[in-house]
């Protein structure tokens, strides 16, 4: 089962979400929360697996609640997906920076959102195709200059290739198509990566590349 904390300053949005996710035979929500403080509170109480969490809110707002919570061990398998009004919203690329697992726009569809909490907890693909490529081309367009990372000598020729791929947006699947693998074989080297570089999921590998160098700017072909 997999368990889901809502944090949102409207009522009505925590209750659609809600309505939605505790239809599902694997979801339950396990707690609500109007403001980042009490979402805080209540992820170290109850610990769990996802957090969809709204940018914007009173008393601490989402990224600074996100930023307290990927930075403390003792919540390490809580996963953050932040909630926002526009795609494109200026804190998006900050909240990625700070460890959320992704983005959803509150009016996305059903299906989508669904999709997103399950593929956070699996430690898939950071959302949809589409919805990552344009996070990643603006977040690029963003990035500061490159600074090299002596973790990625750590990396074998082969998960270095894999990096760069998840950080122009590929999924496992397409990975695996790229280098003529099964998809297994892409998810295990996309593991591995994460864990030699200490990323908590494929949001922050997305970061290290461009951060690093490893991957730049106009190279989402």
């Amino acid at each position: 089962m997999i368990r889901v904390l809502l944090a949102d300053d409207q009522a009505l949005v925590r209750a659609g979400f809600r309505a939605l996710l505790d239809a599902q035979p694997d979801i339950e929500t396990v707690a609500e929360a109007a403001d980042g403080e009490e979402a805080l509170a209540r992820v170290r109480e109850l610990r769990p697996d996802v957090v969809l969490m709204d940018i914007r809110m009173p008393v601490l707002d989402g990224l600074a609640a996100t930023r307290r919570i990927t930075e403390d061990e003792r919540l390490d398998g809580v996963k953050v997906v932040m909630l926002t009004t526009f795609e494109l919203d200026e804190y998006v690329f900050e909240a990625i920076r700070a460890g959320a697992s992704g983005f959803l726009v509150k009016d996305t569809e059903p299906d989508e959102l669904l999709r997103a909490v399950r593929a956070v907890v699996a430690g898939d693909a950071l959302l949809s195709p589409g919805v990552t490529r344009r996070l990643i081309a603006e977040f690029a367009a963003r990035s500061k200059r490159p600074v090299g990372d002596a973790r990625l000598d750590g990396l074998t020729e082969r998960e270095r290739e894999v990096m760069a791929l998840v950080g122009i947006g590929l999924s496992n699947e397409e990975i695996a198509r790229r280098l003529v693998v099964s998809p297994l074989t892409a998810k295990t080297h996309v593991s591995r990566t994460m864990v030699k570089l200490g990323a908590r999921d494929r949001a922050q590998l997305v970061v290290l590349a461009y951060e690093s160098g490893l991957v730049r700017p106009g190279w989402l072909g």
